[in-house]
């Protein structure tokens, strides 16, 4: 982005609109003035409907061609879509985490070598890849493979609660109930989807010092 005009209006790929996190970035970039469109790539669709929204359905992510012209003309990747670990074994969850994560991000970058990228890790990731905890020695994997891809700028988003926004749908019901009651007994490792939502979006606008933002970075990129 070389002027003004650009920088007002961006483009944004966003993935994973069918789940919590994603719906809520989603509904922050449509009601966002400084996104002009937004391209939910998904499985599925998401049963939203606006002036700024478009989809395009591909129900495996590894079969995406990596000459893909749909992906063509946007300015950043919101990767919002992931998966728990809870009873995966380590090679599964890193076909989903690494393997479908980096071949989407092949894609996009080769049509838009000019682009950003916010990926959605988590707290605790674990850039040494050497720890204990598989999904975290796996997320730390994803973050350091996708810094190296060239993409203008590359921030790993690593959140920790986040509370929903106002009319999103895709809520388990056992979170519900934490909705209320987290934020306010650890209010420092808690957030909104506002927040990370804006976030993003600023970050493509603005950058931000660190290509890693944990939950302090984010809020302040927030403001």
């Amino acid at each position: 982005m070389n002027n003004k005009e650009e920088m007002d209006s961006i483009k944004v790929i966003l993935t994973g609109a069918t789940g919590m996190v994603g719906e809520g970035v989603l509904l922050e970039c449509l009601e966002n003035p400084n996104v002009s469109e937004v391209l939910s790539v998904s499985r599925k669709p998401s049963g939203k409907k606006h002036a700024k929204l478009k989809e395009y359905i591909i129900p495996d992510f590894l079969e995406i061609d990596l000459l893909d012209e749909n992906l063509r003309g946007y300015d950043a990747v919101f990767f919002c879509a992931g998966i728990s670990s809870l009873g995966m074994n380590e090679e599964d969850y890193t076909k989903i985490t690494y393997d479908t994560t980096l071949h989407f991000a092949k894609a996009v970058l080769n049509q838009n070598p000019d682009m950003v990228f916010n990926y959605v890790s988590g707290a605790s990731t674990d850039k040494t890849e050497s720890g204990k905890m598989m999904w975290a020695r796996v997320k730390g994997k994803t973050e350091n493979t996708l810094r190296k891809l060239g993409f203008r700028s590359e921030y790993n988003f690593r959140p920790g609660f986040m509370k929903p926004v106002e009319g999103q749908e895709n809520i388990k019901w056992f979170f519900k109930p934490l909705i209320w009651i987290f934020p306010r007994i650890l209010p420092s490792k808690s957030l909104t989807l506002h927040e990370v939502g804006k976030a993003m979006i600023n970050a493509v606008q603005k950058g931000y010092p660190t290509s890693t933002l944990e939950i302090k970075d984010i809020k302040n990129l927030a403001i």
